[in-house]
């Protein structure tokens, strides 16, 4: 049964494909620059398995990031398999920028622009969430807060001195960031203070960036599922065939003295 959220695309325009997409970018492109070694993850706790889960991730994921970024390892037809939808549910709800249901995602946006725009093109997104970790993007995407230093005016706290804005504050809302300093006049991150809200509740938006981080979890290995299962059939077989073989092997050996 698909889920019916997926189908409220227009919950999302299509002309803000790009805000989540910018956001992952700039995650990205600014992390070997300031990479946030101390900061204490809040865990995701999403579910690959969830199929529920994984829709509406699909949705957020192509009104949200595919206008920047692909993800050409993974199949549309493989969407629909995985996230057991019909090949009209796939085409209507997820299939913005492709004709055929075995297209690879790719971004919308030119390459040459978004190089221009960006500095390189937007990364591909196809293993994003095995090479940061998914706990690390959920918290990423609920980290930024106000920063009236910032030239963008906020900043992150997972990515200190971001360059990139808050591209989910009509989701979120705004926030600000309650710091302690210590002894040595090093700051250490305490809580959020809500601002404004936004147009979600706080749980409504967890479930939103938890949904897009578990669906990229899935892409980054879409044959998770199908391997967990037949690893599961190996072990009984490999157990069953000891059982046969010592039964075998009592019976072969039991007139040697």
């Amino acid at each position: 049964m698909v889920n019916p959220q997926l189908a409220r695309t227009g919950q999302f325009s299509k002309i803000r494909v790009t805000r989540l997409g910018a956001a992952l970018v700039a995650l990205l492109l600014t992390f070997g620059v300031h990479a946030a070694s101390d900061v204490e993850l809040e865990p995701a706790g999403n579910d690959p398995d969830n199929i529920k889960s994984l829709q509406s991730g699909a949705r957020n994921f192509m009104n949200y990031c595919a206008g920047c970024h692909s993800a050409k390892y993974v199949r549309f037809n493989t969407l629909a398999r995985d996230l057991e939808l019909s090949e009209d549910q796939l085409v209507e709800n997820l299939m913005f920028n492709a004709e055929k249901t075995f297209e690879t995602i790719q971004a919308t946006m030119p390459l040459d622009d978004a190089a221009r725009w960006f500095g390189q093109p937007p990364p591909d997104m196809s293993l994003m969430a095995r090479a940061r970790g998914t706990d690390y993007v959920y918290n990423f995407l609920k980290g930024f807060y106000i920063d009236p230093e910032s030239p963008t005016g906020v900043d992150n706290r997972m990515l200190e001195g971001t360059s990139m804005p808050h591209v989910l504050w009509e989701l979120q809302g705004y926030q600000k960031a309650v710091f302690s300093t210590d002894e040595n006049g090093t700051r250490h991150f305490e809580h959020f203070e809500s601002v404004s809200a936004g147009s979600m509740s706080e749980d409504e938006f967890d479930e939103f960036v938890r949904d897009t981080t578990n669906f990229l979890e899935y892409v980054s290995e879409p044959i998770r599922s199908t391997r967990r299962v037949l690893g599961v059939w190996v072990m009984m077989f490999l157990i069953v065939f000891w059982i046969i073989a010592s039964m075998l092997k009592k019976q072969i050996w039991k007139d040697v003295t």
